[in-house]
């Protein structure tokens, strides 16, 4: 297994065969190259959903969220007619899963179709862009805590929602997380995510303005990897320590992505 880094601060390309993905000979490696470098991405890797699935497991034990180990990413009703339009919510930069107190560790995508323009992925380093704020910042965003809601998700891409919508939305009840996570290895990363709405004891302006001017410095570029995909890719992150959205692409297209997901192991109040 050869690895290059595919910018400084974040992503690294893997170069490795199907049957050393499948065997997990390398599997630590990449859990904690992933830790390390927030995003991994293997051209070529051509796999049926019984060998990603087969790979997830290498990693950890695989999350379903109700829907099946294999989520079809897609806005073709046929390959995802009862999750399809919560895919909406990829055009806005998020941390998955913050409606849960323990999200998952990473998800690994591998593309079956694409778009002729668009819909490449961009990835942010969460603990870079920590690091990287001044002391002062530092100091005080530490013991803030923001109120996440699945709704607040859409709001960019769905700014006049149905009732309908907003009655799915809502079936996933409020959650409140640090606003920096401090994790079990030591290091720190921010929560940043458009699910965010407000953060607690906070004027309520004075905390927008905050979480705003937060999530432009974690998504600066040198914090940034964009990745532009290629039929058979396997890309996977760490969701623990990553944001990433989708860039806009035509939704008639059938894009499709298959995402197997690990199951996280440290909640955001770690």
């Amino acid at each position: 297994m050869r690895t290059i880094d595919l910018t400084p601060r974040i992503g690294t390309l893997v170069e490795t065969d199907l049957a050393t993905l499948l065997g997990g000979r390398h599997a630590a490696r990449l859990r904690a190259l992933a830790k390390n470098r927030g995003v991994l991405v293997i051209r070529g890797a051509a796999m049926d959903d019984a060998q990603q699935l087969a790979f997830t497991r290498t990693l950890g034990p695989v999350f379903d969220a109700g829907g099946g180990e294999v989520y079809k990413v897609t806005f073709d009703q046929r390959e995802s007619p009862d999750l399809w339009d919560y895919n909406y919510g990829n055009f806005s930069w998020h941390i998955d899963r913050t409606d849960t107190d323990l999200p998952p560790f990473a998800s690994i995508l591998n593309a079956k179709r694409l778009a002729p323009a668009g819909g490449e992925t961009e990835f942010a380093n969460t603990y870079a862009a920590y690091d990287d704020l001044s002391e002062a910042d530092k100091r005080l965003i530490e013991g803030l805590r923001v109120v996440h809601k699945v709704e607040a998700s859409y709001r960019e891409s769905v700014p006049n929602p149905t009732d309908a919508q907003l009655a799915k939305w809502r079936r996933h009840a409020d959650k409140v997380h640090p606003l920096v996570w401090n994790h079990r290895n030591g290091r720190k990363s921010l929560v940043t995510s458009t699910s965010g709405t407000h953060v607690v004891g906070m004027d309520e302006a004075q905390g927008a303005a905050l979480l705003a001017r937060l999530m432009a410095h974690a998504t600066q570029r040198e914090y940034v990897y964009v990745h532009t995909w290629q039929l058979n890719d396997l890309v996977m992150w760490d969701n623990t320590g990553t944001m990433h959205r989708v860039r806009p692409y035509d939704l008639a297209a059938g894009r499709l992505l298959h995402r197997t997901t690990v199951l996280g192991d440290e909640p955001f109040d770690a």
